[in-house]
């Protein structure tokens, strides 16, 4: 390896090379905290010699003199067919080109004959064109708005991404911090020297094989890059540059990469660790190897073997080109589903509702490259991933460590299996489960011996809430109404008097104590079973709060629809109601009072509508 070490004072840096941001370069992202610190550094020892040396002259030879050096840290380049490309110090480089611009624009204001000095650090002449040494080429529009005026920032065109953004706003923290700092022609002078004479960077210059190993390297110290920023350079640094330009790779991978990142910050990170847990993890123990530096393991021996992707740029350009494009375009379009509820596969956002990640594991691992049955694996995986969570939930048999287990056996089984085999996996599974925790033989999914005592006590509130969003929303259906609050609502608010609160229908009185033999412990675990249970807004739930049950009736009125069911009204002329219980032999009527006997009614109800619910 060949690395050539060079200290230079930034009066070199920018002085004839044109740095080309490479493929291995992030966007500048750097926000007003390290430009702020960059800043501060700089001007603590410029400020203290300052200080002793206010009546000197500026100059090189007195800056030189008496204001001691001050080293900014490394930047890295590799040059190919003569062009110079900036490895890694991308950030830093283009902050000291927003310092200098705001620079030349004081020393206009100054009438300084630095200006022309710093101009020649800004940019040089290619033909009759501006060059800018530090050559953003699809944010140039920002560099120009810049050099030429300052004054009007907002306008400046920044449509073209996050660089752009970035550089007018460090700009504006820049230029505000010069402006309070830089009082007077003669500080200001005597700061451009110190600027660009004192201030020292160390390049290196590698080999083009060598930068991979360089840029990973480096990147493991301060602030580190993002795995999949790293894998991009271990990865695209195979690619000859002349294909890399020809085939546009780079554009490539930052439209995938963007696609994803669009719905949560570096969430490609996720999309990777779940691709590699999904194709190629047969165990959860197998899969956590993924969880951490992901993209060191993609280049150990047993990977590589089976990816192929080191030292091998034929592999990595059809890996490009085909399993990293439909993969993220497959879990983009889980994300997009999971967002809003869509006909063409709800479970997605219900089960985004209930947190349930482990989708994008399944349906990786369910489809195959250019999968003709995708949409229908979509819809059936995360289909079953429901069922699965909820019918565990609902028979006390959920342990979310057990559960993390299963959904990994699950991949394994799954993976690549047409669809039509996927609904008898999860069964096996589900009953596997059931059969465990009740150590005990189980051959259905779901019994009523296992549901009769489902009960609060049991549950966490937020599926308890999407428990009864389901029925709510299963009713509605059925009887041609509009659901009257949205299942993201039922499930997710809980503001005291604008979320949805569970409501006992047995209020703690004498009345219904007496119901239970005046048993204490009995009557709270009755109480609290799910067909004794009810989902209310704030204020009502609060106007019913330990009412005897015929005074809850009237505050069951106009709210959810299977808190309605209570009253007789609901039953009075609604052909759609009657029609809906016919279909699904569900055995709806009104109560008048409520103890024992209805509470058990009641859980029964709740049983048959789930077993259609998650048939």
């Amino acid at each position: 390896m060949d690395i050539s070490p060079d200290k230079q004072n930034i009066d070199r840096v920018f002085s004839n090379t044109v740095f080309h941001i490479d493929f291995y370069q992030r966007d500048y992202k750097w926000n007003d905290e390290p430009v702020k610190r960059l800043l501060n550094d700089i001007f603590y020892k410029f400020d203290e010699q300052y200080g002793n040396h206010a009546d000197l002259d500026p100059s090189k030879e007195a800056v030189s003199a008496h204001y001691p050096w001050y080293y900014l840290n490394t930047y890295v380049t590799n040059t190919i067919d003569g062009r110079v490309y900036v490895v890694d110090g991308q950030q830093r480089l283009t902050t000291l080109t927003l310092f200098l611009l705001k620079l030349m624009h004081l020393a206009q204001k100054y009438s300084s004959k630095a200006e022309g000095w710093i101009g020649q650090k800004l940019a040089g002449h290619s033909g009759l064109e501006l060059e800018f040494w530090m050559n953003h080429v699809r944010h140039i529009q920002v560099l120009k708005a810049l050099y030429d005026d300052d004054s009007d920032l907002k306008s400046i065109d920044v449509s073209s991404g996050i660089t752009a953004v970035n550089m007018v706003n460090n700009y504006q923290v820049i230029a505000e911090y010069l402006d309070k700092k830089l009082i007077g022609k003669h500080k200001f002078e005597t700061f451009v020297f110190y600027f660009l004479l004192r201030l020292v960077l160390i390049n290196l210059a590698v080999e083009q094989t060598d930068v991979p190993m360089v840029f990973e390297v480096i990147n493991d110290r301060g602030v580190r890059l993002k795995p999949y920023e790293i894998l991009k350079g271990k990865l695209l640094g195979q690619i000859d540059k002349v294909e890399m330009d020809k085939d546009d790779y780079n554009g490539q991978w930052e439209a995938q990469v963007g696609k994803i990142n669009g719905y949560k910050e570096d969430e490609i990170d996720s999309f990777f660790r779940y691709y590699l847990k999904a194709k190629y993890s047969s165990s959860r123990k197998d899969g956590q190897r993924f969880d951490g530096d992901y993209h060191r393991e993609i280049f150990k021996q047993d990977m590589v073997e089976i990816l192929k992707l080191e030292h091998d740029p034929a592999s990595v350009k059809i890996f490009l080109k085909t399993k990293f494009k439909y993969f993220t375009n497959l879990y983009s379009k889980v994300w997009e589903l999971s967002q809003c509820l869509k006909v063409s596969a709800p479970s997605v956002y219900y089960n985004n509702l209930n947190e349930m990640d482990g989708q994008f594991l399944l349906i990786l691992s369910a489809c195959k490259l250019d999968d003709p049955q995708e949409a229908e694996k979509i819809k059936v995986v995360s289909a079953e991933i429901d069922r699965l969570f909820t019918l565990l939930q609902l028979q006390n048999s959920y342990d979310s460590n057990d559960f993390a287990i299963t959904l990994f056996e699950i991949s394994n089984a799954i993976r690549e299996q047409p669809v039509e085999v996927v609904r008898a996996i999860f069964d096996k599974h589900l009953v596997e489960t059931l059969s465990e925790r009740r150590s005990a033989t189980v051959d259905h999914p779901f019994s009523y011996s296992y549901f009769r005592n489902a009960s609060v006590e049991h549950l966490n509130k937020r599926f308890t809430r999407y428990f009864f969003a389901r029925v709510d929303q299963f009713i509605a259906d059925g009887t041609n109404v509009q659901i009257k609050h949205s299942i993201a609502d039922l499930v997710t608010k809980r503001g005291e008097k604008t979320g949805f609160h569970v409501e006992h229908i047995l209020s703690r009185n004498s009345e219904n104590l007496a119901l239970f033999q005046n048993d204490e412990e009995r009557f709270e675990q009755e109480r609290n079973r799910l067909g004794g249970i009810l989902l209310l807004k704030g204020m009502d739930n609060i106007s019913s709060n330990n009412e005897v049950y015929s005074k809850k009736l009237k505050t069951y009125a106009n709210t959810l629809y299977w808190n309605e069911t209570l009253r007789e009204d609901t039953y009075k002329s609604k052909l759609d109601f009657k029609a809906f219980k016919e279909k699904h032999s569900l055995d709806f009527y009104s109560l008048q009072q409520f103890g024992p006997e209805e509470l058990e009614y009641r859980q029964k109800l709740l049983f048959d509508m789930a077993s259609l619910i998650w048939q």
